[in-house]
C-alpha cells in the first residue's frame, strides 16, 4: 500500500514548504513537488493547509510507570499507547528510572513490546539509577546485543541524593560496555545520565571520560535545566561533542527553586554557544518529578508526554521563527544521539514516523508510525 501526501507545509524538520511525501511500507520513497506514481492503489491523504513533520523521539519515558519516592502510594502509573499517540511520539524510549526493585527490567521490555504491538516504535534501555546497572541476561553488553529493543543503559543517577554515587572508574567500565554491545549490534550504545541538582553537577562524567578515549557523546545527560549552572556545564558538554537533552515536564514548584523552562533553556543554550542540533527535548513521561527540601519530600506530581505537543503548539502560535529549533530538538536531534538516524526527520529512506497538524491551533490530526495510520482516517 502506497500513501500519498499532498499540499502539507513540510518541516524535515528544517522547513521545505507545500512539498509531496510518498510512503511505501514502513519508509518514506519520495519527497518532493507535485509527485506523480502514475496510478495504482494509493491513499490520498490531502493534508491543504496543515503541518507535516516527522513524529516525536522521546528520548526518556517511563512505559511502566517510575517514581516510588515517598512510599508505595506514590508511584505514578504507566503510560499507556494512546497516551504515547495523542502526544505525537512514535518513538518513546523506556527507562525504568529510580526503582528498579518494585519495577523490573523484564516488566519494562513487556511494556515496550506492547507498545510496539500497537504500532508505537518503542526502544527501552536496560539498566537504572544503581550502578552496577541490573540487567536482563546478566550483563549490560549482551542486553544491548542480544534483545532488540535495547539500545543502551539508563537512566544512570549522578549529583543527586538518590544515586548509587558511582565512581568515575564505574561510569567509565559502563560506558565501555554499552558501546561494546553497541559495536556488536549496530547501534549507538548509549548511557543516558539523569543529572540531579546536587553541586557535582556533569563532574562525573567529566571525570570518567578524562581517563579514557571513549567520545563525550558516549554519556546523554539529561534534566540539564535543573538550574542554570547546570545548563552552562551542558553547553560546554555539547561543545565538546555530546548531546544533552532538556526536561519540557516541570511544575511551578520546581521553576521556583531554580529548574529553567524548556524553551528559555533551548534559547539559553544557543546564545551560549552550544550547536542546536545536539540539544533535545524529552518528557519524561511517567516519571514522579518529586521535590525535596533538606533531603526531605514535599510534592511530586507525574509527568506526561502532551508536554511536548504542547511546546510546539505554543510555539508554532507565538514564534512561528523558533519552530524549526524545537521541531528538530523533538525529532532529528534525539534519533542522532541515540544512533536512530532512520528516525527524526522526512527524506526518502527514513522511518514513515510522521504527524500532520492542521492550522486551527496546530491540532494533531494524523499520525503515521513506520507507514502505519494510528491516528486520523
Amino acid at each position: 500500500m502506497l500513501t500519498m501526501i499532498r499540499n502539507a507545509t513540510v518541516f524535515d524538520p528544517e522547513p521545505r514548504g507545500a512539498v509531496d511525501v510518498l510512503v511505501a511500507g514502513e519508509r518514506i520513497a519520495a519527497v518532493g513537488e507535485d509527485l506523480d506514481i502514475g496510478g495504482g492503489l494509493v491513499d490520498v491523504v490531502d493534508a491543504s493547509g496543515g503541518i507535516l513533520l516527522p513524529g516525536f523521539v522521546d528520548a526518556l519515558t517511563h512505559p511502566s510507570g517510575g517514581g516510588g519516592e515517598g512510599g508505595f502510594g506514590k508511584r505514578t502509573g504507566a503510560v499507556g499507547f494512546e497516551s504515547f499517540r495523542d502526544a505525537g511520539v512514535t518513538c518513546p524510549i523506556g527507562a525504568l528510572g529510580t526503582d528498579c526493585i518494585g519495577r523490573s527490567l523484564d516488566v519494562l521490555c513487556a511494556d515496550v513490546m506492547g507498545l510496539r504491538d500497537n504500532g508505537i516504535d518503542a526502544h527501552m534501555l536496560t539498566g537504572a539509577y544503581r550502578v552496577p546497572a541490573p540487567t536482563i541476561t546478566g550483563d549490560v553488553a549482551r542486553d544491548v546485543v542480544m534483545i532488540a529493543p535495547v539500545i543502551g543503559v539508563g537512566e544512570v543517577a549522578i549529583s543527586d541524593h538518590r544515586s548509587s554515587q558511582p565512581t568515575p572508574e564505574e561510569l567509565r567500565r559502563l560506558a565501555a560496555d554499552t558501546r561494546l554491545g553497541g559495536t556488536l549490534s549496530g547501534k549507538r550504545g548509549v548511557v543516558l545520565v539523569h543529572v540531579g541538582d546536587a553541586e557535582g553537577g556533569l563532574e562525573p562524567l567529566r571525570a570518567a571520560l578524562r581517563a579514557s578515549d571513549l567520545p563525550t557523546c558516549s554519556f546523554y545527560p539529561t534534566h540539564v535545566n535543573r538550574r542554570r549552572e547546570l545548563l552552562d556545564e551542558a553547553i560546554t558538554f555539547a561543545c565538546n561533542g555530546g548531546y544533552v537533552d532538556i526536561t519540557v515536564s516541570t511544575t511551578p514548584e520546581l521553576l521556583e527553586l531554580g529548574e529553567v523552562a524548556a524553551r528559555d533553556a533551548l534559547k539559553d543554550a544557543i546564545a551560549g554557544g552550544a550547536p542546536a542540533e545536539r540539544i533535545s527535548l524529552s518528557s519524561d513521561a511517567g516519571g514522579s518529578l518529586p521535590v525535596y527540601q533538606h533531603g526531605e519530600l514535599i510534592s511530586h506530581a507525574a509527568a506526561t508526554p502532551d508536554v511536548l505537543l504542547e511546546l510546539l503548539q505554543d510555539v508554532l502560535i507565538r514564534e512561528p521563527d523558533f519552530a524549526p529549533t524545537v521541531i528538530a530538538a523533538l525529532t532529528r536531534n534525539p534519533a542522532d544521539a541515540l544512533g536512530l538516524g532512520h528516525k527524526g526527520r522526512i527524506v526518502p529512506g527514513a522511518d514513515a514516523d510522521l504527524l500532520i497538524l492542521d492550522t486551527d491551533q496546530y491540532a494533531l490530526k494524523h499520525v503515521l508510525c513506520r507507514g502505519r495510520r494510528l491516528l486520523g482516517h
